[in-house]
Formats: structure tokens, sequence, C-alpha cells
């Protein structure tokens, strides 16, 4: 292996770097009196206890006129900033309220075509039953419709052909067949008696 000679001032480098690292490190634990810092003292066991130095403060506290100037100087910067943040947030609510208009247009186009499925469903009920009774004999009608509401057996018996309405009510019992006519009476007065 061949030998490297270093000159004289390569070979004391490296002690003088140490040396200013060593320097450096040292430099904040020396005591600094000039800043108010307290130094370390050993205490012996028995010792009294020295006072303590009251600590000066470091920064100076800023005086009311300099607190006045800054908040009026970024007042103005505050208040666009406060308007910026609730325009956003407006935005976001408006964004969420189209969006549950949209759902509730969707659900109301859907509630729609249910009822006028419904309604079909109930003309083609309301014909169906319609011509059930009028398909039955008029003793088995009327003990039927007058199980059934009155405000039912009188709509079932308006859409009958009068002959076959007289023939069931004719079978029916007194008091309700007199309900029943008193309930078509009423639904076929074109006035509302109330």
């Amino acid at each position: 292996m061949p030998m490297i000679s270093l000159s004289r001032y390569e070979r004391r480098r490296p002690a003088a770097i140490l040396l200013a690292t060593a320097v450096l490190a040292a430099l904040p634990f020396a005591g600094d009196t000039a800043r108010g810092e307290e130094t370390v003292r050993q205490v012996l066991p028995g010792a009294p206890v020295a006072a303590a130095a009251p600590q000066t403060a470091r920064a100076k506290a800023p005086d009311q006129t300099e607190i006045e100037r800054f908040c009026s100087n970024i007042a103005d910067a505050a208040r666009d900033r406060r308007y910026a943040l609730q325009a956003a947030e407006l935005k976001q609510l408006q964004a969420g309220i189209d969006e549950r208009m949209k759902a509730l247009d969707a659900k109301k186009a859907e509630y729609e075509t249910w009822l006028k499925r419904r309604e079909v469903f109930l003309a083609r009920a309301e014909d169906g039953v319609v011509q059930i009774y009028a398909g039955m004999k008029p003793d088995a009608a009327a003990e039927r419709l007058a199980i059934v509401n009155a405000d039912l057996a009188a709509a079932i018996l308006m859409k009958l052909d009068s002959r076959k309405a007289s023939v069931i009510l004719n079978e029916m019992d007194q008091k309700a067949a007199a309900t029943l006519t008193g309930i078509m009476a009423s639904a076929a007065r074109r006035v509302d008696p109330s």
C-alpha cells in the first residue's frame, strides 16, 4: 500500500475542526449574565438556598397603539376572508339543496305514477265489484250488502241498474235499507248540505 504524505496543515485540520465543534457546543452552557440568565451553581447539602433572581422580560410587550394599528391594518383582509368562507359555505349548501330538490322531483314523479296505477286499479276493481253484485241473486246481494260498510254499499247500489238496486233494497232489512237510501239521497244532491 503506498504511503500518502500529508502536510503539517492537513494533519492539524481535523484537530482544529474538533476544537471548534467543542467550543460551539459549550457556548450555550456558558454563563451569560448580560442577557439575565442565571448561572448554574452547586449547592451543598445543608447550605441555605439562595433566592431566585427575577427574570426580566425578553421581549418588550407591544403597547395599545401598536395593537390597534395592527388590527386596523388586517381588518379588511379578515372581513374579506370571512366573506369568502361564508360564500363558499353558501355554495356548498346550495349544491346540497339542489341535490335534494332533484331527489324530491324524482320521488314526486314516482308517486304520481303509482297514484295513476292505483286509480286505474280502483276503477277496474269498482267496476268488477259492481258487476259481481249485479250478477248475484237479489236476496243474497241484500244479505251481503247489509254486512258491508254503509258508504260502500250505497256506492255499489248507486252504480247498479235502478231495477236491480230496488229489488236488492226490497230484500234488505228495513233499517239497513233506510240507512242506505239516506246515504244515496244525500250523495245525489248537487248542493253540499253543510
